[in-house]
């Protein structure tokens, strides 16, 4: 930009700021050195604007952090010294400086909460209760608006003279904090009003929130980084507005749409309706499905026609709120307590959702299960977002009639995995067939067949019998090898396997671990491959290298035994303390009367299914040649002994919201070495729960069932043994 070198505008600086000591007339001298500040303000602000615009929007800086920092420090002192220069244009603001914490700010009105009803007889009270109180004949006129309920996180705009000064979140309803930096980045919310009728004081407030394609991209690019993916929009929302550096928030694409006010010095209109059309023209974005009811059915057939809507929405809605038109109206209701008597939100049911079945996938599994899993228009059940839910198997499919681009119901229930309700047939589409489940593995092209046990029931799971000639079981046992509680090499995820099986680069387990040595010697390296580089595949060999040496549950784990899951891998370490301990034991339990497999039953929680499947594994030789090749690399080691005496021994815990000191696999790997039980979800068995942020129904149930909850800074206490 042919900007000064930092050594000269350093210079300049302190020259300005020295002059203001030297004697001479005190009005004079300030006057001067404030001239000479704007000038070089101005420049300054104007080259940390295009540094700001090349690092935040166009993600190629061409200075260094520290570079960026003198620069933003040499403007502080400026404004220190000359306050008047510190109202520099909003754009100039995007990568403001991290606050040390949020100032405080007290609303000139309140942002008071809305009641909340859920049956139909509830608005049917609503409206009724509404004429009472006003005096109203049945037969008089009176409307009312109905707008979708936007699932985000509440701000206030303040604008003077048509320029915005401040924004604010809710907070307690009399105070909230000051996020003005971090709304100056979205782009949606305008710095300056449009239009002629401005009132000179202006508190507009809506809804911050994000769109579920854009939550979704956002969490991709969470999980590509290694960092945790958020549970739903309106987390994300609510802490991207929330961050202390506003380069982090305007990074985020956050939208906002104006429903309601605070201050207003002159009012645009007397009616809601009125108020939003003002909204839009001052340059807002406003509800397209608002509307205007003149009875409680039609606010009712309103209501059911946005639930029906909410699948194909881009954005979390949780029910539409009615509000009182007319202003002279509200102003006699007032308000009973915290919340408007001229409004009411009629919420959606919280664990069950319609959406649209886009596609019918079938998944291969390590042990050759075909299972069809439901690709969904994305929508939130339960506060956390569904894109994918299970069919179960085909039987199920056939029972429901589930067929491709039905509108279906969703239902979550506690921890498990979303399900499909079945179909709304009044929204199917014409022409939509029941859905053929495949008899040939859709992987390898083997027969896919349903086995008969020994009693001659049918298995209601179909299996593919291409064994080891089918890629897809090979490529899912080696992803589940790779998986968080197995070996969890970091930079070795799914997309990497699959690129490395079709390149025959890895086949099996032990091809991770010599996969360095033989780049050595290959002619097209990998760092020169497509999507890699010198400094990735340096740090993936250095990733491998550090998993050569492994606790002995998360290398049992890591096999694929069937039926011997995370528990399960723990009770076999725990009770042989060495590979090669039970794989002898494996061996000899092939024969059914042995004491081995009397041994392995015996396990406490193993039992008679578990010891087959694990005399099944070592029974079979491309097991045992699979294990020789990979223990030549790697050394299982006895897994960390269990504390029988700490003070959450023998306790259920469950785990719920954002952990901030710890992963939750963390959490979860020092709860049971420290002799607890970890468990998904929360039930009258549970002893203790450990909340941080975020935390949602699992909290409400704890509360329900009188369950003891705590922190986790009282968590890390109390377990510090």
């Amino acid at each position: 930009m042919g900007s000064a070198s930092p050594l000269q505008s350093v210079s300049r600086l302190r020259y300005i700021l020295a002059s203001m000591t030297e004697p001479s007339s005190e009005k004079t001298r300030r006057a001067a050195c404030l001239e000479e500040a704007r000038a070089e303000h101005a420049k300054l602000s104007a080259e940390r604007a295009e540094h700001d615009i090349r690092y935040h929007q166009q993600d190629a800086p061409v200075i260094s952090d520290a570079e960026y920092d003198s620069l933003r420090r040499r403007v502080e002192a400026l404004e220190a010294r000359f306050p008047e220069l510190a109202k520099a244009e909003p754009e100039a603001k995007v990568g403001a400086a991290p606050a040390e914490k949020f100032a405080k700010v007290r609303h000139a009105v309140p942002m008071l909460s809305l009641g909340n009803i859920f049956a139909e007889e509830e608005a049917e009270e609503f409206v009724a209760r509404v004429r009472r109180f006003l005096g109203m004949p049945a037969e008089a006129p009176l409307a009312i608006t109905a707008e979708p309920k936007i699932d985000g996180l509440s701000c206030s705009l303040r604008y003077e003279n048509g320029e915005l000064v401040q924004a604010a979140t809710r907070g307690d309803g009399y105070e909230g904090e000051d996020v003005t930096a971090n709304v100056r980045t979205i782009r949606e919310i305008p710095h300056r009003l449009k239009g002629e009728n401005v009132p000179d004081i202006c508190e507009i407030r809506g809804e911050v929130y994000m769109t579920k394609a854009d939550f979704m991209a956002l969490n991709e690019r969470q999980l590509e980084a290694g960092k945790p993916p958020f549970a739903n929009p309106r987390n994300s929302a609510a802490g991207s507005l929330r961050q202390l550096d506003s380069s982090i928030t305007a990074k985020r694409p956050l939208h906002f749409f104006a429903y309601a006010w605070g201050e207003m010095s002159e009012m645009p209109a007397s009616t809601q309706m009125g108020m939003i059309a003002a909204f839009k023209s001052f340059g807002f974005n406003v509800n397209p499905f608002t509307t205007l009811c003149y009875s409680s059915e039609e606010l009712l057939a309103h209501w059911r026609l946005i639930e029906e809507e909410r699948a194909a929405l881009g954005y979390d809605i949780d029910g539409v709120v009615y509000k009182v038109d007319d202003l002279d109206l509200q102003r006699r209701l007032g308000f009973v307590s915290r919340a408007p008597r001229w409004a009411t939100a009629h919420k959606f049911p919280a664990e069950k959702a319609t959406t649209i079945l886009r596609d019918i996938e079938i998944q291969l599994g390590r042990t050759g299960a075909l299972t069809p899993v439901a690709r969904l228009e994305p929508v939130t059940v339960g506060g956390v977002v569904v894109t994918n839910a299970t069919l179960h198997n085909e039987d199920e499919i056939g029972r429901k009639d589930v067929r491709i681009g039905d509108t279906v119901t969703i239902q979550r229930a506690g921890d498990v995995i979303p399900q499909v309700l079945g179909p709304v047939l009044d929204k199917r589409p014409k022409g939509a067939k029941p859905y053929v489940f495949p008899e040939h593995c859709p992987a390898c092209g083997s027969a896919a067949v349903r086995e008969i046990d020994a009693k001659g029931e049918v298995d209601a799971v179909r299996r593919c019998t291409g064994g080891l000639i089918c890629p897809a079981q090979s490529i899912e046992r080696l992803k589940h090898f790779c998986s968080r509680n197995a070996f969890d090499i970091e930079g070795l995820g799914d997309r990497q396997i699959e690129l490395f099986h079709n390149d025959g680069l890895v086949m099996s387990p032990a091809d991770i671990f010599t996969l360095e040595e033989r780049d050595k010697g290959s002619l097209k390296k990998l760092k020169d491959r497509e999507g890699f580089g010198a400094t990735s595949v340096k740090n993936l060999f250095a990733a491998i290298d550090a998993r050569r040496k492994i606790p002995l549950n998360r290398f049992i784990f890591a096999l694929g035994i069937r039926h011997v899951g995370e528990t399960n891998a723990r009770r076999l370490a725990r009770h042989f303390h060495t590979f090669e301990a039970l794989r002898e034991i494996g061996r000899a339990a092939q024969d059914e009367n042995s004491e081995a497999r009397a041994e392995l039953n015996a396990i406490e929680g193993v039992g008679d299914v578990v010891a087959e499947a694990v005399a099944d594994f070592f029974a079979e030789k491309h097991n045992e040649d699979v294990l020789d090749a990979l223990l030549a690399e790697v050394t299982p080691e006895p897994m960390e002994a269990m504390v029988t005496t700490s003070p959450v021994a023998g306790k259920t815990v469950v785990f719920t919201g954002a952990l901030e000191r710890m992963t939750r696999e963390e959490a979860k790997a020092q709860a049971e070495r420290l002799g607890a039980k970890v468990a998904g979800s929360v039930s009258k068995k549970t002893d203790l729960v450990v909340a941080g942020p975020g935390a949602g129904s699992k909290l409400a149930k704890a509360e329900q069932f009188n369950i003891e909850v705590i922190s986790e800074d009282e968590w890390l206490a109390r377990t510090a043994v």
